[in-house]
């Protein structure tokens, strides 16, 4: 049976690229988002959900079954969705696993610490092309596998 793709569309920089390749495939995709963004993608399916935190990820993870693929940035999420056993990748390309999630949730602690007693960290980079090719590589290929 083929995965479901599912995305978590708050700030994703790849929904366009994974809807078509999702389409490309005639795999199924979902994307969801809340209230604040509007998504309307061929091939796609959108379910929108109240604002709130978590709603999104929340929504997702009970929809979800193993082997679903799940395009996420969220470290907490990701979490959640290995733990239901499925595939989330984030939008540089990198696959999450029980190898790497716990130091990616660590370091989301110690930067969550930072900015608590008011410290400032870095913002994301400006997107480059080659995190985009990185992505659809790295989909590509785990949807052959899937």
């Amino acid at each position: 049976m083929k995965p479901t793709i599912f995305i978590d569309a708050d700030g994703c920089p790849v929904v366009d690229i994974t809807t078509r390749i999702a389409s490309d495939n005639k795999i199924d995709c979902i994307i969801i988002c809340d209230t604040s963004h509007e998504f309307e993608k061929p091939g796609a399916k959108t379910i929108t959900v109240d604002k709130g935190t978590d709603s999104v990820d929340f929504r997702l993870v009970n929809m979800l079954r193993e082997n679903d693929i799940v395009v996420t940035q969220d470290y907490g999420l990701a979490a959640m969705c290995l733990a239901k056993k499925a595939i989330p990748i984030n939008q540089d390309g990198m696959i999450y696993s029980d190898k790497n999630i716990d130091e990616l949730l660590h370091s989301r602690y110690i930067a969550k610490k930072i900015r608590n007693a008011g410290g400032r960290l870095p913002g994301p980079h400006k997107r480059e092309a080659l995190q985009d090719e990185s992505f659809k590589i790295t989909f590509k290929k785990l949807i052959k596998e899937s």
